[in-house]
């Protein structure tokens, strides 16, 4: 036994030594560094702070290098690196409204107070192969917003009311205010997910859950499984003020700004006996650029509301234990991958007990089939 477990230790570290050889690739190729992946690799680092809980890209970048580029190895990086750090204090709830934007849109008015600014976006580009980079491609043109203007220029303007204000001057979307008291959100980090969850704890939840799995619940409602009709009321990207209030102080302190990605997702409702036909709206918030998340969390935050509103809950994106149960990248990537660590003691258990099944069917006498003769 001893002897066993020796070998397996030695062939533990062994397989250390090759992973990073193979992260490191061929040593005749220059090694990519941290700095690199964060500057040039953002929208990956975005997407490991977001479904990491941690904004720190340069750490994010450092744990997808380690990672050799594997996103939710990464986000187990952060994830685990997260659990070490001291909690000092709690920020002020963070006013979106202020932020300093660099892209903003939104599919539902063309003529908004403020503009729209496309920003940095793929949508337009044609999906070709671009292979002048392979050759170190071409130095960005200077940019310039979907009105002409540099993007510090927008980034100035100011605080930009937001579309749903415009519906809201007529009435015609729901109206959310606080609830009484305005009590502090659970923090689910070291909270224990409950059920029912109230949308506080719901949207921290999708905050960190896997692109991929929200990507699909939302897609889902668009086919027919939630009876939702969605548009995009606004899409936000920029930076955001972060303010702590320390007890002592008494006023408030700036220690930061943060680049979030905020939508909100416009929803029809036929009303039901206490509310009248109106607007529902979805949101969803990310760190970083992050807007295929930030949609898809959006709708799928709209669907989970369908108990509250009185709609019919039949689809799997409305139903809170199975979408909340499941967003989660490193509790499925977990469960999925400990299948492939050693389980020889639970198999020769299983195929015992299939032998001895086998032979208990082979020793019993044959049953006639009904209809046939004797």
């Amino acid at each position: 036994m001893y002897v066993a477990v020796k070998g397996g230790e030695t062939a533990i570290l062994n397989s250390y030594r090759l992973l990073a050889e193979r992260r490191r690739g061929d040593a005749s190729v220059p090694e990519l560094s941290v700095a690199q992946i964060q500057q040039q690799m953002r929208l990956a680092v975005d997407r490991v702070m977001s479904e990491g809980s941690v904004y720190d890209p340069e750490l994010a970048a450092l744990a997808i290098k380690q990672a050799a580029g594997d996103l939710v190895e990464a986000v187990f990086l952060l994830r685990a690196y997260r659990t070490t750090l001291p909690r000092l204090g709690t920020t002020l709830p963070l006013d979106t409204a202020h932020m300093a934007v660099d892209r903003r849109v939104s599919a539902t008015f063309k003529d908004l107070p403020g503009g729209q600014i496309l920003g940095p976006t793929s949508d337009y580009t044609q999906r070709l192969l671009d292979f002048s980079l392979m050759a170190g491609g071409a130095e960005p043109v200077g940019a310039t917003d979907a009105v002409g203007q540099a993007p510090a220029a927008s980034a100035a303007n100011g605080p930009m009311p937001r579309v749903v204000d415009l519906l809201n001057q007529e009435g015609l979307i729901e109206a959310r205010a606080p609830a009484a008291g305005d009590p502090a959100p659970k923090d689910l980090t070291r909270e224990p997910l409950r059920f029912p969850a109230d949308r506080a704890t719901r949207l921290q939840n999708l905050a960190r859950g896997d692109e991929g799995f929200l990507l699909a619940m939302a897609y889902s409602t668009q086919r027919g499984y939630s009876h939702t009709h969605p548009f995009v009321g606004e899409i936000r990207f920029g930076e955001v003020e972060v303010l702590i209030q320390p007890e002592e102080l008494g006023f408030a302190l700036s220690v930061g700004d943060l680049a979030l990605t905020e939508c909100e997702m416009v929803n029809q409702f036929a009303g039901n006996k206490h509310q009248p036909p109106q607007f529902t709206r979805g949101y969803g918030l990310t760190f970083g650029h992050c807007e295929r998340k930030a949609m898809a969390m959006s709708l799928v935050d709209r669907a989970l509301r369908a108990d509250e509103l009185g709609e019919a809950v039949d689809a799997p994106a409305q139903m809170q234990e199975f979408v909340l149960s499941h967003s989660d990248s490193l509790e499925a990537s977990g469960f999925v991958q400990h299948l492939k660590l050693p389980h020889y003691v639970d198999f020769q258990s299983e195929l015992e007990l299939v032998r001895k099944m086998r032979q208990a069917s082979s020793a019993a006498p044959a049953q006639p089939v009904e209809g046939s003769e004797a």
